[in-house]
């Protein structure tokens, strides 16, 4: 009996030993951790603001490729969420939710996991840095909060380990995916070229008529060119009963520094058919028939010279890949104004490419 009550009470002091250094240890965890990218802040910026790239930065899926990932709310900005549920030890169930988003400055994640904790929280913030501000440091904070519970202030001890190694993983990852978006920045899309921040549109599907050159930088050639290209889809839809569905558009194959290689496009119509017109006759000449699917597009319009498109179309796949949309096959511009206006400040354009 003597040596039982010995053991109660040996227990009853390592308890009691346990609760009183628990209640002494920190009620609550900070963590912070900092990387550089050479991508402009924007694009940091709008890649953390949006559930579509999550776990392209996000290690979850690396510690459980299997993990049931969901998105509901909104797709970008305060209230995108992101949720997902794991069989594995140390994963769990869980979501992200954007509680706080300031343009071009810092982004707030909301975080539940099956770890003790509360009110835990993750906060991306960014500043430009190096010479004349070119690069972006990217500082990720994690907080957590865990009362008067001993149990989860033992727990503490090792955030570090476990959710601080995770935070170096993200930022390494989150450098990597900046690393394949063109470094423009769209955001001055409206004071640099008067043109509207890239949008996703829908573009329905139809039949074009097509016309590929290359042609050596020279911009009198590629007029010429051009309007040359255009002439003979013209006489195919004469000789076909077809009619113009639309503007020209130029679809860029290429555009190096000695060469441009593009195709010369006008989608067409014909009475009784549908958006996929069979039976085009084009024997004698240069002029393919084409078909597009109906697609999501993201675009913006331009008023301007020709010489300015090359940028414009970097900055609507930079736009595409940071809010989650990978880009498909070319980029073209519908010269609204015509080829020959296009080749002045009078040019009118509307430039797009096919996202999924």
């Amino acid at each position: 009996m003597t040596r039982l009550l010995e053991i109660l009470i040996s227990i009853a002091i390592v308890f009691a030993l346990f609760v009183i250094v628990g209640i002494f240890l920190p009620s609550s965890r900070h963590l912070s951790e900092s990387v550089q990218s050479n991508r402009k802040i924007a694009i940091a910026y709008d890649l953390l603001n949006n559930t579509r790239r999550f776990t392209d930065w996000n290690p979850i899926l690396l510690h459980d490729p299997a993990a049931n990932v969901q998105t509901s709310g909104k797709d970008e900005g305060v209230g995108a969420k992101v949720s997902y549920q794991s069989k594995v030890r140390g994963v769990g169930n869980g979501s992200w939710e954007i509680t706080e988003a300031e343009p071009n400055k810092r982004v707030v994640y909301a975080i539940t996991t099956d770890s003790p904790g509360s009110n835990k929280r993750s906060e991306f913030t960014l500043q430009p840095v190096g010479n004349r501000g070119r690069n972006t440091q990217i500082t990720q904070t994690y907080d957590v909060n865990y009362g008067f519970n001993p149990i989860a202030r033992y727990a503490g001890l090792y955030v570090s380990n476990s959710v601080g190694e995770d935070i170096k993983l993200g930022l390494g990852r989150l450098t990597n995916a900046l690393a394949g978006v063109p470094n423009i920045d769209y955001s001055q899309l409206p004071v640099e070229y008067k043109s509207p921040l890239p949008t996703l549109g829908q573009r329905p599907a139809e039949t074009l008529l097509t016309v590929g050159a290359v042609v050596p930088i020279d911009r009198d050639k590629i007029k010429g060119q051009m309007n040359s290209n255009l002439e003979w889809i013209k006489k195919v839809i004469a000789s076909n009963g077809l009619e113009q569905a639309g503007p020209v558009r130029i679809i860029t194959n290429e555009q190096g520094s000695a060469n441009y290689s593009f195709d010369v496009a006008v989608p067409v119509k014909k009475a009784g058919a549908g958006e996929k017109i069979e039976g085009i006759s084009t024997s004698g000449t240069p002029v393919k028939v084409a078909y597009n699917d109906a697609a999501k597009v993201v675009g913006t319009t331009f008023k301007g010279d020709m010489g300015n498109l090359q940028r414009l179309r970097d900055a609507i796949r930079a736009w595409s890949l940071t809010h989650g949309y990978a880009t498909l096959d070319r980029p073209y511009e519908i010269w609204n104004g015509g080829i020959d206006a296009g080749f002045s400040d009078q040019g009118e354009f509307t430039v797009q490419w096919a996202v999924k």
